[in-house]
């Protein structure tokens, strides 16, 4: 989501995250931020500069994620996306925004996980 709104500007995901910073808060993983920073650089190096602009002028909680993790709280097709959902899960997020396929099938109490059409349709 945080690429398609640093790279992909549109009205649609620039309302989501007005609603998100007025009604909700907002909050990032250590390893959400580090992904981000690293598909920028390795796809579209020049844009490193902006990714640092967009995360100084969004109001968020920065949580860490940690180097260990628990691998039996739940299962994903792709091992890279545990620690997405791990730390949304030990930091008690309420809904976890992703347009990852891989977090469809994936069936937990909380937090709730929804693509960005979907926290839309429920919430603006």
């Amino acid at each position: 989501m945080l690429i398609s709104l640093l790279l992909f500007p549109n009205p649609r995901m620039n309302a989501m995250i007005e609603l998100i910073f007025t009604e909700h808060e907002l909050v990032l993983s250590s390893f959400v931020v580090r992904e981000l920073k690293d598909v920028v650089q390795r796809k579209f190096p020049t844009k490193v500069k902006d990714v640092d602009r967009l995360l100084m002028k969004m109001s968020y909680d920065l949580v860490y994620t940690p180097e260990e993790m628990d691998e039996t709280m739940f299962s994903i097709r792709d091992a890279k996306d545990y620690p997405v959902l791990y730390t949304a899960i030990i930091e008690d997020v309420d809904v976890l925004i992703t347009g990852d396929k891989d977090f469809t099938d994936i069936e937990i109490e909380k937090p709730e996980i929804m693509t960005p059409a979907d926290f839309m349709e429920k919430y603006l």
